[in-house]
């Protein structure tokens, strides 16, 4: 449900405020220029036509988005003024407006004529101001479903529906619905995205058949290093997350190809907001989060913004249990009209338990009871992590911008965990080992954008030139493998202590990556949409190991290319290739790095947009080939090759918006038959894993949540939600040795929402996993398969003024 970004003058302050604006403008401002121009605006919705209409006379538009929801409005192919085009736009709607010096118009409804005298107070209609915008999605009262722009794709603002990809959006009111607290939970409403690796130290997903780590931060890559899980991301903060499937290289450099999840992060604002919320839920969850922000100065040249999350939790997981703290302020400085830098600070603290699931059992994870816990109960991970960012940028005009970003992240790692010694034996017993690191770790990244607009002949250009930087230092202190190992038996677990450690430096490595690409949007004539773009990389890298130095410097072009055609605005078809160039991934028998890994996908796809923006759904097919993947070396089973190749290809369908007035859906499927190894060798110079299928890769899953909030009566503000997660079958490791089952589970969800006084209080209950079905979410190839949660009751109280 779309609101305006300030509440309505009350209707004396209303007319003073515009008695005092006709004066001015009266006194001031000069007549809007007539000139004529030829638009090319589709019939539809008339949020959309303004919204076309504003940007191709590059005028400004104020209006409440009220106003014109649900009004459509005429095709617009001719040349006329902007008062000729308002008027063919506004006609029938009930709509007026008024041109204010030379680039603003306001929208407003028709003042209502009173013939027996002139119009008071009390009947003339109040001033909604919203502002440039007709819509704003950062509003904390936004209860969108269905985001209409996103930037993760193109690193511009552009509509999705122009956009020849295939990108989601989790907005925040699906987050706030879900009551998500894990990264994980939000991504289970995405199409070809399902739990990867490990479930409990980190934030891991499959997306097309591939794992990935990396979580990207409003456009900023932290990947974790392997064996390392310190990206667990706080959601508190979080404005809404995006899912650009596919290889992303050209705009994000070392990336996996199955996609990447993009956060976005919550800004400061203009008007004041607040918000407290108390979550208590299952095995004694306690979260305390604070939302804040507003101008310092009255003025709004200074705004800030502050989250901070606190979390103490046990598990259904004997002994295993959570402690976090995050701090997270933001400070924009609105410098001038066109120019703003913000400055932003992240700290988090974290301590839990260091899981490590169970191992198999013949060719499934062992049937252990879902409470035990094979590890030792002071088997701990702390994790400290502070980052500090600036951005900026500055608008030469209307049509040119340049921006900076820049982040540094430092974290301490400290962990001891355990690891199973092949299988569990009829008996249940497994042998263990455990290991201790140390590690501290230094990430930095920055980039510089200079995004234009500029017409050739009847041709529209959006062009992106930029450059980026990253570099990662990192220094493992370990110990590990104490003899002689520990046995525990995983029908009848008893803890029997931790052994002594000695760490000693094993790795140090330290890596640089620049980028530099240029990309070009093109607005051709017949409502068709081109995307051309080209990036140059080059990775260097240096690993110690033990002792020895290795070194790898490459270089590579990728190209990006789609074409896509809008023939109505409720249609887009369009077709894509993309190329990836990822990290290198170890080292071969001759001490060298090795090749980093590559990938190629083509795409197609249908996407449509109906009932103004509410809703929106699409549908995608896709096949992905990534090389270089390491492998085994034949000629010694403890090195590696890059020879190794995998491929998937499938079909994803994904529904979200408003279908109905209060009535929200999201619905997501995917099918993906292929998702196989394609080149392998083993150490003894067979085919090894080769024609086998991903590990964590489902061949079908998907996703159903629907929420309906009364808007009427006695029972406005009572909202009720239920959905269901399906997963197919999924293999545990490349060897296809172990298989996890499907599963299905059921959630529900119902809340209440009081305005009092100025304030707004919500009430909520979720209750997940309604049924109790026992399944496995993941497994991370290496013999641990980590258990779902079981039922899980979460309730809120939250107060928001």
């Amino acid at each position: 449900m779309r609101t305006p970004a300030f509440a309505p003058l009350s209707a004396p302050f209303a007319l003073t405020a515009l008695a005092l604006s006709i004066a001015s403008y009266t006194a001031y401002a000069e007549p809007m220029q007539q000139e004529a121009r030829t638009y090319a605006i589709a019939a539809g919705g008339l949020t959309e036509a303004l919204t076309a209409f504003a940007d191709q006379a590059n005028l400004k538009l104020v209006f409440n988005a009220e106003l014109t929801r649900g009004l459509s409005a005429p095709a617009l192919h001719e040349t006329v003024t902007v008062e000729q085009g308002l008027n063919k736009l506004l006609k029938d709607s009930g709509l007026g407006y008024r041109l204010v010096g030379q680039d603003t118009a306001i929208i407003e409804a028709k003042p209502i004529v009173n013939k027996s005298g002139p119009q008071s107070a009390a009947t003339m209609p109040a001033v909604t101001v919203v502002g440039k915008a007709v819509y704003d999605s950062t509003d904390p009262y936004n209860q969108d479903y269905n985001l209409t722009h996103t930037k993760t794709a193109t690193k511009t603002d552009t509509p999705i529906m122009e956009t020849p990809f295939s990108v989601q959006v989790v907005s925040k009111q699906v987050i706030e619905d879900q009551q998500v607290i894990r990264l994980k939970d939000a991504l289970k409403n995405i199409s070809g995205v399902v739990q990867g690796g490990d479930a409990t130290g980190s934030d891991h997903f499959n997306i097309r058949g591939f794992d990935t780590t990396m979580v990207y931060r409003d456009g900023s890559p932290f990947p974790i290093a392997a064996g390392i899980p310190t990206n667990r991301r706080e959601t508190a903060n979080i404005e809404s997350i995006d899912v650009l499937k596919g290889p992303a290289s050209l705009l994000y450099g070392r990336t996996e190809p199955g996609g990447i999840v993009n956060v976005t992060t919550k800004q400061p604002l203009s008007h004041a907001y607040y918000s407290l919320q108390q979550q208590f839920g299952s095995y004694d969850l306690y979260r305390t989060t604070v939302d804040a922000t507003g101008p310092i100065i009255s003025d709004n040249s200074l705004l800030y913004r502050f989250n901070l999350a606190y979390q103490d939790n046990n598990s259904f997981r004997d002994y295993v249990g959570n402690e976090r703290v995050f701090v997270a302020p933001v400070l924009t400085w609105n410098i001038d009209a066109r120019t703003k830098a913000t400055f932003e600070l992240e700290y988090l603290h974290d301590e839990s338990i260091n899981d490590p699931g169970v191992p198999g059992f013949g060719n499934r994870p062992a049937p252990a009871p879902r409470n035990s816990f094979l590890s030792e109960p002071n088997a701990k991970i702390t994790t400290d992590k502070v980052l500090v960012g600036l951005n900026w940028s500055h608008q030469f005009n209307d049509n040119w911008e340049i921006s900076q970003r820049f982040n540094a992240e430092f974290t301490q790692y400290d962990q001891i965990g355990s690891f199973f010694f092949g299988q569990a034996s009829a008996s249940g017993n497994v042998d263990r080992g455990f290991f201790k690191t140390e590690s501290p770790w230094e990430k930095y990244y920055t980039n510089v954008n200079l995004t234009g607009k500029f017409n050739t002949g009847v041709v529209k250009h959006k062009l992106l030139m930029g450059g980026d930087y990253f570099r990662e230092d990192l220094n493992v202190k370990e110990g590990c493998c104490p003899s002689p190992s520990t046995p525990i038996n995983v029908f009848n677990p008893v803890p029997t202590g931790l052994p002594n450690f000695d760490v000693a430096p094993v790795v140090k490595t330290s890596s640089d990556w620049f980028g530099l690409y240029l990309q070009d949007q093109m607005e051709l004539p017949h409502n068709f949409f081109a995307l051309g773009g080209m990036r140059y990389d080059n990775a260097r890298g240096s690993d110690e190991l033990n002792g020895g130095a290795v070194t790898i410097d490459e270089d590579r072009v990728s190209p990006r290319g789609g074409l896509l055609w809008r023939p109505i605005p409720e249609l887009s078809v369009y077709g894509s290739y993309t190329e990836n160039f990822g990290a290198n991934n170890g080292v071969n028998r001759n001490g060298q790095l090795l090749k980093p890994e590559t990938a190629q996908q083509w795409e197609t796809g249908i996407k449509t947009e109906l009932w103004d923006g509410r809703f929106s759904a699409s549908l995608a097919y896709f096949e992905l080939t990534k090389q270089n993947i390491r492998v085994t070396d034949p000629t010694n089973f403890t090195l590696s090759k890059s020879i190794g190749e995998a491929m998937s290809q499938g079909i994803e369908m994904d529904a979200k918006g408003e279908v109905m007035p209060g009535w929200n859906i999201l619905g997501s499927y995917a099918h993906i038959p292929v998702a196989n190894i394609t080149k392998d060798f083993d150490s003894s110079g067979g085919n090894g894993n080769q024609g086998n299928r991903l590990y964590n890769s489902a061949r079908n899953s998907g996703s159903l949540w629907n929420v309906y909030e009364f808007q009427d009566g006695d029972m406005r503000g009572l909202k009720f939600g239920a959905g269901a997660v399906v997963v197919g079958k999924r293999q545990a490791d490349n060897e296809s040795r172990v298989q996890m089952p499907g599963y299905v589970t059921l959630n529900l969800m119902t809340s209440y929402q009081q305005k009092i006084g100025d304030s707004k209080l919500t009430v909520q209950f979720n209750v997940d996993n309604l049924l109790d079905k026992s399944y496995f979410a993941s497994a991370n190839g290496f013999n641990q398969h980590f258990f779902g949660t079981p039922r899980t009751f979460l309730g809120s109280v939250r107060l928001e003024y």
